[in-house]
């Protein structure tokens, strides 16, 4: 078993990661209402849900409030998404990979890449990097990475976005198309990258032994207002283009209702979503 925040090896019996702290959801238990009486065939005694298995379905919530949510979708037989989530003083990083679907081992370069990427972008910050410069070395850390585990002809692959929110200041870093979005309270949502394709559904820059060497685009800016920086992957934003639905609650009831509208259209494709507070009043 390994901590969904920051990869970290654990073990059953523990509750809380001892790397990160995160508290560890009990993997047996349903996610809709927490109740660990499921039948033979998975479904919840209490609410009637099918529990998945595995990676099938993850959720993260860290103290602050920061917290993510991960889901193979209606179509796909397995998740070849990941998501990281890491807070230190003063900040929060959230990382989110999406494996190329026409690659193996997508999932692993994406669960690879995003807990290293995490791991990585902590430890710069630490040490007094600038958030700018940070971001870089995450993605080249995770690029390596990612390429280490094929060759041209076998080659894992995965997209990659990175957010790193303090107060007042957030910094993303991006290859491929998992975008992040500014969700301002009260206001209209504000993309924040842009995606690379070639031509529609084609990449033009992803992690992988068949990529070109590319360090990630970098967009920093500071909110005016508070809100929630949003990291995630193309099973969700495909579905935001006629807007985004109304949510409410906390961070992670706002990433469920988030995941149930991709679901409720159709949920081609894995989803994850991060979401993050941040803005001059958090």
């Amino acid at each position: 078993m390994t901590c969904a925040s920051c990869q970290a090896p654990v073990l059953p019996e523990h509750t809380f990661c001892e790397n990160c702290g995160h508290r560890l959801a009990d993997p047996s238990a349903c996610p809709a209402c927490g109740s660990a009486d499921v039948d033979e065939e998975r479904y919840c005694l209490r609410c009637g849900l099918r529990v998945p298995a595995g990676r099938d379905h993850h959720e993260i919530e860290l103290e602050g409030g920061a917290a993510g949510v991960t889901d193979k979708g209606l179509r796909r037989h397995r998740n070849e998404d990941a998501m990281a989530l890491l807070a230190g003083e003063k900040v929060t990083i959230g990382v989110v990979c999406d494996g190329v679907a026409t690659s193996p081992r997508g999932d692993e370069a994406a669960v690879s890449a995003a807990g290293l990427a995490a791991r990585t972008l902590l430890e710069e910050l630490s040490g007094g990097a600038a958030h700018h410069d940070a971001t870089v070395r995450a993605a080249r850390a995770a690029a390596r990475l990612v390429a280490g585990m094929g060759t041209p002809e076998d080659a894992p692959a995965c997209t990659y976005v990175s957010a790193i929110v303090t107060p007042g200041e957030i910094t993303v870093g991006w290859i491929g198309d998992s975008r992040a979005y500014w969700l301002p309270d009260g206001g209209p949502p504000v993309r924040l990258t842009e995606d690379d394709v070639a031509v529609k559904g084609v990449l033009s820059s992803w992690l992988g032994a068949d990529a070109e060497p590319v360090d990630p685009h970098v967009h920093t800016f500071a909110p005016d207002s508070p809100g929630l920086l949003l990291a995630c992957s193309d099973g969700l934003w495909e579905y935001l283009a006629e807007g985004f639905p109304d949510a409410a609650g906390t961070p992670l009831e706002r990433a469920r209702t988030l995941l149930g509208h991709a679901l409720d259209r159709g949920g081609r494709d894995n989803v994850t979503i991060v979401l993050i507070p941040g803005g001059p009043d958090r």
